[in-house]
């Protein structure tokens, strides 16, 4: 009997402990929950819950609650757990890394681009990366996926199909051009050499494209990528010139053609081939077409007198070796938060923005440019207009009025406005042009 006494005990301790850990379990996780609620009502105040760009949307039905998506991002607090399933909290702040999508053990997550409310035009691709029009083809971040281990991957992929599609039978100068030597392009250019294609690939800028505008120390890259003749490529915390580097090198062992300072103007079919006619009126043709360009275009520029002079610029290259300048920064982006930091080093520097507050900024640049202000390192100007670019000064103006103005020393202009999206250049070249409202850009096959 005392025996059978203490088996109920100690079976009813046991119960009772379990159920301490179940109520312990389930408060740590209503306390997660209501944290997570906190924060999306700050993403919502601050602008910061409606997606810009790529991001992730989950079925509820599928999620279990791993947060296997929310350790896998890189960039934290796009994702969290609330009422047991996964949600997006700073969706503005998601890149398309993707590896939330590839993380889920349950395939519930969907990368989409556009919500119901906001569209966001892109170019008609089909599987193949084939556009509307058949020959032209499209990789990387202008087809909506922006982030370099994605833009490798496709502009290799878009080859493979070129090479399984296409006749090399024509009177074309080239069997592939590829417009653009970012990621997408290098990627391309690699997988056409090996696949013994014809090919040459412009550029309208420099080797690397939009990541050669990216500040010297900026990390680029978070995961590894499989790079077409080389291998795949571990560069974990990579920064721009690391990068580059690899490319440059990879490029030079296999003799890769790219000419750049090359801007592509207009595309013209004739008669089964593609002419392309560039800024310096040279021409090419080709068999078939990979466009490898950013969505963002040609550098926005503000429109205000003295533009043109030589000490402004629209992206910032090697900020270590420029010091004891007076330097506006204009803009109110990452890369206008990040080059201003990085000039700050060794430089007076003033950062104007036209609105009250910034919008749409990775958490860590937000803490780190109101530290640098309040410690003096830079001069934050909001509601601040440039007006007027002049060779030892410059002048602006507040508030949106023009009565309020001021003149300031001034050495250097960076200019960092965003830029033209080339809607116009694809429409000319007959492509089809779709607003995406929440569309699936990648999802799990059933």
């Amino acid at each position: 009997m005392e025996s059978l006494i203490e088996s109920i005990l100690v079976y009813s301790l046991a119960l009772l402990l379990c159920l301490g850990v179940i109520i312990f379990y389930l408060r740590g996780q209503r306390k997660k929950s209501k944290l997570v609620e906190q924060k999306i009502l700050k993403a919502k105040e601050e602008g910061m819950y409606e997606p810009v760009s790529l991001h992730p949307v989950v079925n509820e039905g599928s999620c279990i609650q791993t947060g296997a998506c929310i350790v896998a991002c890189p960039e934290k607090d796009i994702l969290g757990i609330r009422n047991g399933k996964a949600t997006t909290i700073n969706a503005s702040h998601c890149v398309g890394h993707g590896a939330c999508f590839h993380a889920c053990p349950t395939q519930a997550i969907t990368l989409c681009i556009g919500t119901e409310k906001r569209g966001v035009e892109l170019p008609h691709i089909s599987q193949e990366f084939e556009t509307s029009v058949p020959g032209i083809y499209i990789a990387g971040e202008l087809g909506g996926m922006g982030l370099i281990k994605n833009a490798v991957e496709q502009g290799r992929q878009a080859v493979e199909n070129i090479v399984k599609n296409s006749s090399r039978q024509h009177s074309a100068d080239y069997d592939l051009i590829i417009v653009g030597a970012g990621p997408a392009g290098i990627s391309g250019s690699l997988t056409a050499k090996k696949n013994n294609l014809k090919c040459i690939t412009l550029e309208q800028d420099t080797l690397g494209g939009t990541v050669f505008t990216f500040p010297r120390s900026k990390i680029v890259m978070t995961s590894a990528m499989l790079l077409p003749l080389h291998g795949k490529v571990k560069l974990f915390e990579t920064s721009k010139s690391e990068l580059l580097e690899l490319w440059q090198t990879v490029i030079a062992k296999h003799n890769i053609p790219i000419k750049e300072n090359t801007k592509v103007e207009a595309i013209v079919a004739e008669n089964g081939i593609f002419r392309l006619d560039t800024l310096t009126g040279e021409h090419f043709t080709a068999r078939n077409v990979l466009l490898a360009i950013g969505r963002r275009g040609t550098p926005r520029k503000l429109g205000v007198p003295g533009e043109t002079l030589e000490k402004v610029a629209y992206r910032l290259l090697e900020p270590e070796i420029i010091s004891g300048k007076n330097i506006i920064v204009v803009g109110g982006g990452d890369s206008a938060i990040e080059s201003a930091l990085l000039l700050a080093e060794q430089n007076k520097v003033i950062l104007s923005y036209r609105s009250e507050a910034f919008s749409r900024i990775k958490p860590k640049n937000n803490v780190k440019i109101k530290e640098a202000a309040e410690n003096g390192l830079v001069d934050l100007r909001f509601n601040s207009n440039l007006v007027l670019i002049e060779k030892d000064e410059i002048t602006m103006t507040y508030n949106g009025k023009e009565g309020v103005s001021e003149k300031i020393p001034n050495d250097l202009v960076f200019i960092f406005a965003g830029g033209e999206l080339p809607t116009q250049f694809l429409m000319k070249a007959g492509l089809q042009i779709t607003k995406k409202f929440g569309d699936a850009i990648l999802k799990h096959k059933k």
